[in-house]
């Protein structure tokens, strides 16, 4: 122990011996650690944002969609089989247990008209359940009931974007909306949500699924069944997930005839899924940035190793003063290597706070979440550390291997 100290005791010295020697060197440093801190925070601060704004949908939902049609041995695109139907959603909820809700989803691009307003919208066919699938709230007025979606009443929820762009600082409930050649009225306005994965509700419409499948006359089926893009499941806990998964492949491919061994004709995802997608892209986009960060850091251990070797040459002759007292050639490169980790894990602290400062200036002024958690700082520490070790060992070694004659006549 007393060794040890009397090491750290003598990195100190020669740290404060040669002030702007030494800052020089640890600004390489603190410059390497604060790029990586604030880089990798702002990719994590990312990632977490985006997972946290889809698991606001709920992490119990299910979606399947058209699967991909093959024609001749040629297989096409995702989602272009016209397989899924609004019967197929009402035979997975009447035969799938653990599903709450199956809701059946469509979607036409539409022009709205109201005033002097025009806009070009995603306008989505949905079930009274929809709302409650989607963990949606309403600002103003209503949303789809059983008897609006029963009656194919051609009534609207609105997204709040879409109600700011039509109406303004106008109450648009009750208000009346041109879609094509018929004129739908508007009962409901949706609570601002943000921007999702999924989707953004702000700048969605909402029409009964049956009103939307009159408008834009969607074909039927061979059996006369009505066309949907997809279902959504919500299911009562998220841990029947795989059995709520299971049990509606064995629905659909009881309807749709597919035979034992042969291809469905629909695809399952969960929200877990998509979580786990992005979640391993934006790992890898964290450590991307963190790469790029550590370019500086490796410069700034070039600048450590030039600054040692001058610092070798300038104390020469104490070396072999040392030597010629009795210190062993480990005790020179222990002492050399303990200075240049020592420099380096003082410009790693100091890099650290400098990072945080950077990114909370980034979420405060540039509305970006940032996250610092303590797997980065202790990456950045070590690597800092790592790079002293390192880039210090050849001095060091150098140092270590000088011969004490020829050292005390050095001048």
């Amino acid at each position: 122990m007393k060794k040890w100290f009397q090491l750290l005791s003598g990195a100190w010295v020669g740290l404060v011996s040669h002030k702007l020697r030494s800052f020089l060197t640890i600004l390489g440093v603190v410059i390497g650690v604060s790029a990586v801190i604030a880089l990798m925070s702002v990719g994590k601060g990312a990632s977490a944002s985006i997972i946290s704004n889809i698991e606001s949908l709920g992490s119990n939902l299910l979606f399947v969609r058209p699967g991909t049609p093959t024609d001749a041995g040629v297989r096409g695109a995702v989602g272009t089989s016209v397989t899924l139907t609004r019967e197929d959603a009402e035979a997975i909820a009447e035969q799938v247990s653990y599903a709450a809700v199956a809701v059946p989803v469509s979607s036409a691009s539409m022009q709205l008209i109201t005033g002097g307003q025009n806009l070009r919208a995603q306008v989505t066919g949905v079930t009274p359940d929809y709302q409650w699938a989607y963990n949606l709230q309403v600002a103003e007025g209503s949303f789809i009931g059983d008897n609006e979606y029963q009656r194919n009443m051609k009534v609207a929820v609105l997204g709040a974007n879409v109600r700011n762009t039509l109406f303004g600082d106008n109450d648009p409930v009750g208000q009346t909306i041109r879609m094509g050649n018929n004129v739908i009225r508007v009962i409901g306005v949706l609570a601002s949500k943000g921007a999702s994965m999924l989707g953004a509700s702000d700048d969605a419409i909402y029409i009964p699924l049956t009103t939307l499948q009159q408008l834009v006359n969607r074909p039927l089926t061979s059996r006369g069944e009505h066309v949907v893009n997809q279902i959504v499941i919500a299911v009562y806990d998220k841990e029947d997930i795989d059995a709520v998964t299971q049990d509606v492949k064995s629905v659909l491919q009881y309807r749709h005839q597919i035979p034992i061994g042969g291809d469905d004709d629909f695809a399952i995802s969960s929200i877990q899924d998509l979580i786990g997608t992005i979640s391993q892209a934006m790992n890898t986009m964290t450590l991307l940035l963190g790469a790029i960060a550590a370019i500086s850091l490796l410069v700034g251990g070039i600048g450590v190793m030039n600054i040692m070797l001058v610092s070798v040459i300038e104390r020469t002759r104490e070396i072999g003063i040392r030597k010629a007292l009795g210190a062993r050639e480990h005790d020179i490169w222990g002492q050399f290597l303990i200075e240049a980790a020592f420099l380096t894990f003082v410009g790693g602290i100091i890099g650290i706070l400098v990072g945080w400062g950077i990114s909370l200036a980034v979420t405060r002024f540039y509305s970006l979440t940032t996250l610092v958690s303590a797997d980065i700082v202790l990456l950045a520490v070590s690597v800092s550390v790592g790079i002293g070790l390192f880039f210090g060992f050849y001095p060091a070694w150098h140092a270590s291997r000088l011969n004490p004659i020829e050292a005390l006549r050095a001048e």
